[in-house]
């Protein structure tokens, strides 16, 4: 069906009703608020936890959990949940992840317990993983392919831009109310949103046509949990420790037993033939090191704002607002980018800078002014925001139209694993850098004290407060300069192998990724 958009215009309207047409805009726009409520729950979190840890007297382990049992549920459903949304609609998968996304957000915020808030934030990866694959595959059925790269375009660069928001919004209620402030904020824009959608957004599935692999679905669950949950325990347990061997060898054996399942059967949940279009493996590869880049940078940012520069938890978020807004302002760009000199030249361009933008970084110190860490922010959000869109659509663009949900997934899940091991890779080299460098200065402490100054900067700040009590202002200060330069230098060699990493994933990209801007290969049904 083709439809008057201008009285010299048409849009083919390939198959898409006309009135959730004449909405899409605003489906975008109700799809890109879901999925910020989503990206920022994570970040904003970690600006939590000083709070949440003096409020709950967690452990050191329960405090990892409180924090990462969100994303290893999440990164383990989102297949199955987009296969859901597949089957029985997107719409109705969005919906019904927003109202337990609700409900345990105010669970959190309530909790009293340390195990129940991890329970809780377990139960809100339930919600993010039926979220988050919907609000990318819905857009398939509202935008014809002629303008689907500019909508997914903007749906990356709120992906992207929600990182940075979460730590604002949580530096701004934490300066005013108890740490449940953070999670109870997201259920107005949470139940805003449903009532929105239900009113608003188009139903689609493909119902019978598409069936469901429940075995399948739960190989994939036990690969990728087992994995993140390996990823994420190793800079803490340790690489060879038998807990993150154990998770390692259940990721393997999982995600092999997913390949060999999902090759026997004649309808697959996920078709691994797919992967044989270079245009959607090398999109999902660099997606992957894309989103490794940016959360590595996060990572070393937030603390050293905080515990390098003293910078209070909504100065630090704030700080972080031009990677947001660059974001936003560039995504939509990338499609006429790719247009204009080529998509495989837009993305090696793309990635190039993230790469630039990691290793300018890499330079700052103690006294760098912020000014400087601005250029750092705008130049590799220039680059996640022409890269990131084009290989999101790439991958969609492969993918049947009656398979939206799963390639959304497939979209999400390389974020996560990408964030995942970003921080666990430059977690590991900071650390290791960190503690070389400053036990030569810790000779005068108490081996307790001492101790808790290897662990992390953050500790080694509280530390520095008790010496100051017991040994008085210098000597503070000596273990505040040595722990600084330590976390400083610790941090440019993490930033310089994740600076090589991206380079070298844009050396790949320039070598495998076709060079035109493919039409979408899946009008579907």
């Amino acid at each position: 069906m083709r439809i008057e958009t201008s009285p010299a215009a048409t849009v083919d309207l390939a198959g898409i009703d006309p009135t959730a047409y004449e909405r899409r805009w605003w489906t975008l726009g109700l799809m890109c608020l879901c999925l910020v409520l989503v990206v920022a729950t994570v970040s904003s979190l970690n600006t939590a936890i000083p709070t949440l840890a003096r409020d709950l007297r967690p452990t050191d382990t329960q405090i990892l959990w409180i924090v990462d049992a969100y994303a290893v549920v999440f990164a383990g459903l989102l297949l199955f949940a987009g296969a859901l949304g597949d089957r029985f609609g997107r719409k109705g998968a969005l919906l019904l992840g927003l109202a337990i996304f609700a409900a345990a957000s105010v669970a959190c915020s309530q909790s009293s317990q340390p195990n129940v808030l991890i329970a809780c934030r377990a139960l809100m990866g339930v919600g993010a993983a039926l979220i988050m694959p919907a609000t990318l595959s819905l857009l398939t059925s509202v935008f014809p392919p002629a303008e689907r790269p500019k909508a997914i375009a903007v749906w990356a660069g709120f992906a992207g831009a929600g990182g940075a928001i979460g730590p604002i919004l949580s530096g701004v209620l934490l300066a005013h109310f108890w740490y449940g402030s953070v999670f109870i904020a997201t259920v107005p824009i949470a139940v805003l949103a449903f009532v929105l959608i239900l009113i608003l957004a188009p139903s689609s599935s493909e119902g019978a046509s598409t069936r469901l692999d429940p075995v399948g679905a739960l190989l994939s669950m036990i690969g990728f949990s087992s994995l993140l949950f390996a990823i994420i325990e190793g800079p803490e347990k340790g690489w060879g420790s038998a807990i993150v061997l154990l998770g390692f060898a259940a990721a393997v054996a999982g995600l092999g037993g997913f390949i060999a399942w999902e090759k026997r059967r004649t309808n697959p949940m996920l078709d691994l033939s797919l992967f044989s279009n270079r245009r959607f493996a090398v999109s999902a590869g660099g997606i992957t090191f894309t989103f490794m880049a940016m959360f590595s940078m996060f990572f070393v940012l937030t603390q050293y704002l905080q515990y390098v520069r003293g910078y209070s938890a909504l100065r630090a978020g704030v700080a972080g607002l031009p990677f947001a807004l660059t974001m936003v302002a560039v995504s939509p760009r990338s499609a006429g980018l790719a247009q204009r000199f080529g998509l495989r030249r837009t993305l090696t361009a793309g990635l190039m800078l993230v790469s630039v933008g990691l290793l300018l970084f890499s330079f700052a110190g103690r006294s760098t002014p912020y000014v400087y860490i601005v250029v750092c922010l705008i130049v590799m959000a220039a680059g996640m925001a022409t890269a990131t869109p084009s290989m999101t659509a790439g991958i969609m663009s492969a993918v049947p139209r009656h398979m939206a949900g799963v390639g959304s997934a497939v979209n999400d899940t390389t974020r996560e694993l990408g964030g995942a091991i970003g921080i666990a890779v430059v977690g590991s080299i900071v650390s290791a850098v960190y503690r070389s460098d400053v036990r030569p200065s810790l000779s005068a402490l108490p081996p307790d004290a001492a101790e808790q100054v290897l662990k992390n900067v953050g500790r080694a700040g509280r530390v520095a407060q008790q010496v100051a009590t017991t040994a008085g202002p210098e000597a503070a200060t000596g273990l505040t300069d040595a722990v600084s330069s330590a976390f400083v230098n610790g941090a440019h060699a993490g930033l310089r192998s994740v600076a090589v990493l991206a380079a070298c994933t844009a050396l790949v990209v320039a070598w495998q990724h076709p060079s035109s801007v493919d039409a979408p290969t899946g009008t579907g049904h």
